[in-house]
């Protein structure tokens, strides 16, 4: 069957590119094609990796492998969980090749299976199975005796489009007990245990459990809750577009966490404002991909946002000219562009997931009917290995980021991907009206963040029309008190000797400036960037004054879209 065997290539390309498995079951642009249900697939993929540590010892000491040659180990990994693990046993008929092959084995597997648990001090399997889904496991093998937990809670964000905090907190959430730090959320030893956190710096934000699901519930199903890491929301909430202010522009769209997020705190300022522009401006959300581009309108209508945000579907963000018609009252940007998405924490990822595989060569006796036998000394028969996954490539021709690249590789990707970031941000700074931009990548990387900033500060189009950054006391509350800033080190290596081009920066202004999120630090976010653009009114007279704006920057093409939100809304993935 097909579930399985692209399973187990899932997990042999996870292993080989050191990706998360969601990437390659839902990858942003359209590849492969999967025969089974994707839905069905990750699902598997998934939870035989989590348990592999467990189902990795069971199959190899069963010996298992060294008799039945056709299995490979991811594949034998992903029957041996079905047989074991899955409430409707191993998918195929009895009579098929892969369910023979591993249930003639039921015995031996079941008996390692049991000694793999009494190993872990587990009393039950539904003990055991707490201890995974929670990366609480202990390996038989691990001297220091322990784990760590899992540094990243799941983030809901309240959609006030549809709901409020109030009202899920007395609905959905009305069981569950408030804590009152993170910290708590992060300790929690149990999928079970329902406690959340209310966020102190983006409103209508609450942190629960890595291990809790929220998913099959009416309100994550028509849209009231949504999963967005906290710090995926810091540019809508750093923007804060108010009503009567204008258009908004987002310009990198899809798939719509931060669209609709824009959407909601614009709604949100419309019903407190008291000027009599309650109707305030409109979102125009950009979004070149065809299939992304479905997905982006999809989550619009599910948020409740058609209203406020008009989707230009196939629309290429450095295509949009800033003197077109609809730029007009464009009056703020929100700029999440492609990105080297090293700050990304997948799903699997986050819970600590790495995929081990069983040993061919057991160190105990191996099953043939009812005798055992010891290996013998000759070479073992290995199964045979999967074909290597063809590497993607860019459409610039660089392949993505890995691990394994050289200084060289990765200097030569950062380079292009800022290059195209620089443009863009030039490219929004040219729109007329504008006096907002916020731009903001999942890349832990100064040379797409502090270095971009400086760029496009010293640029001709940010000097011609007069942009600054928003200084750190100018930015709403919650992005004011966040302590963690933009790299000393990089603003300076890049300011050089402080002025160039008739352009002086303010090191400790540009520092203060930026927001930054550590990917495996104690606030549980992934890594991610952020700063805000502002012009002055009298800098706007002056511009407007001297022919309306500078003619846009020369249009270059995307590279591959690794941006955050891929890994942080899974509505329509399913």
């Amino acid at each position: 069957m097909s579930l399985y065997h692209e399973a187990a290539s899932i997990l042999d390309e996870t292993r080989a590119k050191k990706c998360s498995i969601k990437s390659l079951v839902y990858p942003a642009k359209k590849g492969k094609e999967w025969k089974s249900d994707p839905k069905a697939l990750f699902a598997l993929s998934t939870e035989a990796a989590k348990w592999s540590e467990v189902l990795a010892e069971v199959v190899g000491r069963s010996g298992m492998l060294g008799v039945e040659r056709t299995l490979s180990p991811t594949l034998a990994l992903v029957l041996t969980h079905d047989l074991f693990l899955s409430k409707r046993g191993i998918a195929l008929p009895a009579s098929h090749g892969l369910n023979a092959a591993v249930s003639k084995h039921k015995a031996r597997l079941s008996a390692e299976l049991t000694k793999a648990r009494l190993r872990r001090g587990c009393a039950t399997l539904d003990e055991l199975r707490i201890k995974v889904n929670n990366g609480g496991l202990v390996a038989s093998n691990d001297p220091e005796g322990q784990r760590k937990l899992p540094r990243h809670p799941r983030w809901v964000r309240i959609n006030t489009l549809k709901t409020s905090l109030e009202e899920q907190l007395n609905w959905k959430f009305a069981e569950w007990q408030l804590v009152s730090t993170l910290r708590e959320v992060l300790q929690a030893t149990s999928s079970r245990e329902q406690i959340y956190h209310v966020d102190e710096h983006i409103p209508n934000l609450i942190a629960i459990p890595s291990g809790a699901d929220i998913t099959t519930s009416v309100a994550y199903q028509t849209g009231a809750l949504i999963l967005q890491d906290k710090a995926s929301c810091f540019p809508a909430y750093l923007l804060n577009s108010q009503a009567g202010e204008g258009d908004v522009v987002d310009a990198c769209a899809a798939p719509g966490n931060k669209t609709t997020h824009l959407a909601a705190i614009l709604a949100e300022s419309r019903e407190d404002d008291q000027t009599g522009n309650a109707l305030g401006g409109k979102i125009i959300a950009c979004e070149k991909d065809v299939a992304r581009s479905e997905t982006l309108d999809k989550m619009v209508k599910l948020a409740g946002a058609a209203e406020v945000v008009m989707v230009k579907a196939k629309q290429d963000f450095t295509k949009l000219p800033p003197t077109a018609r609809v730029a007009a009252n464009v009056t703020a940007l929100l700029l999440d562009p492609s990105c080297s998405g090293s700050g990304i924490v997948g799903r699997d990822e986050e819970s600590g997931i790495t995929v081990h595989l069983p040993s061919t060569t057991p160190e105990i006796a191996t099953v043939r009917g009812k005798k055992r036998k010891r290996p013998s000394a000759a070479a073992p028969l290995k199964p045979p290995a999967a074909p290597p996954p063809a590497e993607p490539t860019t459409e610039e021709g660089l392949p993505p980021a890995s691990a394994d690249d050289t200084a060289e590789k990765l200097a030569a990707r950062l380079a292009n991907l800022a290059a195209f970031q620089l443009r863009l941000l030039e490219h929004a700074m040219a729109f007329p009206a504008a006096r907002k931009i916020v731009y903001s990548t999942c890349s832990v990387h100064a040379e797409e963040n502090e270095h971009v900033v400086i760029a496009a500060l010293r640029s001709e189009v940010a000097r011609e029309m007069g942009w600054r950054v928003l200084r750190r006391g100018e930015q709403v509350v919650g992005m004011r008190e966040w302590g963690l800033r933009g790299l000393r080190g990089a603003v300076e290596e890049a300011v050089g000797d402080g002025r160039e081009g008739g352009v002086e920066v303010d090191v400790e202004e540009l520092v203060e400036a930026c927001l930054r999120c550590d990917k495996h630090g104690d606030d549980g976010t992934m890594g991610f960037f952020v700063v805000g653009f502002v012009r002055d009114a009298g800098e706007m007279l002056a511009s407007n004054g001297n022919g309306g704006g500078t003619t846009a920057p020369p249009r270059v093409e995307s590279p591959e879209d690794n941006g955050g939100d891929d890994e942080e809304w899974k509505g329509f993935a399913d």
